[in-house]
């Protein structure tokens, strides 16, 4: 036999709320307001028992839904994993692009289905949000594909490739509540306080508002009620739901010692209770106290040094790169000296001394010295013992065991190199479960300009451009004006670029944004340099394709001579702007990100692909000291937004010009 294994008992154990029914209705109804036409663009674990779905939309800013064993809710906070859970890597198999086309509760019980739908399939994804709680995938037919803990007791079992059946309902389903259901209280001696909670299935906290707004006495018993009293409790319970299911709320978090709790309503005289803060929504203050208590049931799972170790491991590696790129330069300068000399001495020069061997030397960087009476050659800094009544192909052939000697060194530098790969490799592993960079993050409202690539000009103009071909067809449909230019690069690939309330005459945007523009399309990835950007003006901007033609979604018709300006290079900067005590991350061209951020780093193609390449931008970011706490509080998703699409490596990083 199989048996309930806990794997999560910290909500009820360390006095944490779970949510009743007439409260997840309540979030039932507002995420599938909100979560229309999103689709799933990525699943992060982040307990054992907890999932963060991120959700996106081509023209809204992304949401992020947190499913756990204990409830979901939209969340303002981004929480790294703490914890392995098992099934994010079949949830990514089977949900990612999906949509979520319809949340609904069971009843008034604490189950929930959530349906996705993408790519000619269906899956369901059950919550169980009592007890120990679980989450449950479910195919179309509802046979489980895969779940958190089976289950094997005497009235269900739930196991891979069973088919899903719900728990014998708990009674009344309280959201059809009737005067009829109330009436039965008539027949029972049980004080009325505890008949409404066990009866209707309400946490202890509505009961008693109930019986406090009928103004009765909360140990009468039942049976001793009269018709008005029964009518009354009716009339509350009846508000008391309409008021927490449909939003209308004013809502507070009230703490103690032993127990947290968030409540959609007032109950009772709040002014009495000192332990009780105002939150501006319901869903909020859940956010807040649900997550807190995540954290801090994560925390024990924390490494505290995994990243510091890995930025170690990754200087100490670049270092090695460095001296085996210099070892091998000077071999390479040692031996073309040699190769020189041994020329030379076929024309009948004999003596390193002779007076035509300086200029041929000088060529080389490199001179004859003298140091305590020892004749030696300097090339490039190495200096090497010679004998000066030897012969020219004598000295050569020294020159060149000393540029075999020096290669030789590469060899001990590569077996050390690959002792750090290996522990940067090990470290990485370790802090793959528990991230440190990062503990949480608090979801920032995104400005509208973050959805789609951007940045501000050195001349102050703000500059937008396509993600893919639903973003690219965003910007010329929603945001173009008449005061705007319009860019694109000569390559299929490239992203339209919009230079807001600017003319020809805003040189250095008008070019900056024609440098950005051939960066962030295809010519990043393939590496290819020398293309061509042109502008044109909207009404050069035809939406619609010539009768008889087609065009394929995100690009346009364009009428009329075109503006070029010629790229002659691959490279853009992602710098920290700070906006209104907001720090957001802007990528565009070096000038601009100087001019306008407090840090920044230039990058140019090719190196590390985009996800690894991220966590080193942000690692380097961190180096900024005085933003450090900043930076940690950005996620790895928000650099890699950033980034242009392909391999990229870093050329410098330093502070700009709005840090001083």
């Amino acid at each position: 036999m199989v048996t309930i294994v806990k794997v999560n008992q910290w909500p009820e154990e360390l006095g944490i709320m779970t949510l009743a029914g007439i409260e997840l209705r309540y979030i039932i109804t507002e995420m599938n307001r909100q979560v229309k036409d999103y689709y799933v663009s990525n699943i992060y674990g982040i307990s054992r028992s907890s999932l963060l779905f991120k959700l996106h939309h081509a023209e809204k800013p992304d949401l992020l839904v947190m499913f756990s064993t204990f409830g979901l809710w939209i969340t303002g906070i981004k929480i790294n994993q703490m914890e392995e859970n098992r099934l994010v890597k079949r949830l990514r198999n089977d949900l990612l692009r999906s949509k979520i086309t319809e949340i609904k509760q069971l009843g008034s019980e604490r189950i929930v289905y959530v349906t996705f739908s993408g790519f000619d399939q269906e899956f369901t994804l059950v919550g169980e949000f009592f007890g120990d709680g679980n989450i449950i995938l479910c195919n179309k037919e509802m046979k489980i594909l895969s779940l958190l803990h089976s289950i094997d007791v005497r009235h269900r079992k739930l196991a891979v490739g069973l088919t899903y059946v719900p728990p014998p309902s708990s009674g009344l389903n309280i959201l059809e509540v009737t005067e009829k259901n109330i009436e039965e209280i008539k027949t029972s001696s049980t004080p009325i306080v505890r008949w409404v909670g066990r009866t209707l299935g309400l946490p202890g906290k509505y009961a008693e508002e109930i019986i406090r707004t009928g103004n009765l006495d909360p140990d009468k018993l039942g049976n001793t009620l009269s018709d008005k009293e029964i009518k009354d409790i009716f009339q509350a319970t009846k508000g008391l739901i309409d008021k927490v299911t449909t939003g209308n709320h004013d809502a507070y978090i009230i703490r103690d010692v032993k127990n947290s709790d968030v409540i959609p309503i007032p109950l009772g005289d709040m002014s009495q209770r000192s332990n009780a803060v105002k939150v501006s929504s319901f869903m909020e203050g859940l956010d807040s106290l649900f997550s807190e208590n995540l954290l801090e049931h994560g925390k024990s799972s924390q490494s505290t040094t995994a990243n510091q170790k890995i930025t170690e491991l990754e200087h100490k590696l670049e270092e090695q790169n460095k001296a085996i790129l210099l070892v091998k330069e000077r071999s390479s300068s040692i031996s073309s000296v040699a190769k020189a000399l041994l020329e030379i001495s076929y024309t009948g020069i004999t003596s390193i001394e002779d007076p035509s061997i300086r200029p041929l030397l000088e060529k080389y960087n490199s001179h004859t010295t003298r140091e305590n009476g020892i004749f030696l050659i300097n090339i490039i800094g190495e200096k090497i013992k010679i004998d000066p009544q030897s012969s020219i192909q004598a000295i050569a052939s020294t020159l060149f065991n000393e540029s075999k000697k020096q290669m030789r060194a590469t060899d001990t530098i590569n077996v050390e190199k690959k002792k750090t790969e290996k522990s940067l490799e090990l470290v990485k592993k370790q802090a793959s479960i528990a991230q440190n960079s990062i503990v949480f993050a608090v979801q920032k409202k995104k400005e509208w300009f973050e959805r789609y690539r951007w940045f501000i000009t050195s001349d102050g103009r703000l500059a937008i451009g396509g993600r893919d071909s639903s973003s690219n067809s965003a910007v010329i449909r929603k945001h173009l004006n008449k005061n705007d230019m319009v860019f694109h690069a000569e390559i299929v690939g490239s992203p339209f670029f919009l230079l807001r309330e600017s003319t020809e005459h805003d040189l250095a945007s008008v070019k900056e944004v024609s440098q950005a523009t051939v960066c962030f399309s295809r010519a990043w990835k393939a590496g290819i340099y020398g293309l061509n950007a042109y502008w044109v003006k909207p009404d050069q901007i035809k939406t619609a394709a010539p009768s008889g033609q087609f065009i394929a979604k995100g690009s346009f018709v364009i009428e009329g001579s075109r503006n070029f300006v010629q790229v002659t290079t691959l490279q853009l900067a992602i710098g920290l702007y700070e906006k209104d005590e907001n720090h957001l991350l802007m990528c565009g061209t070096p000038q601009a990100i100087k001019k306008n951020c407090i840090y920044y780093i230039t990058i140019e193609p090719s190196g590390m692909d985009m996800a690894e390449f991220a966590k080193k931008v942000k690692l380097e970011f961190m180096k900024f000291k005085e933003r450090e706490e900043i930076v940690r509080a950005i996620s790895i998703d928000d650099f890699t937004r950033v980034l242009p699409t392909g391999e990229s490596h870093i050329v410098e990083a330093g502070h700009g010009e709005a840090y001083y």
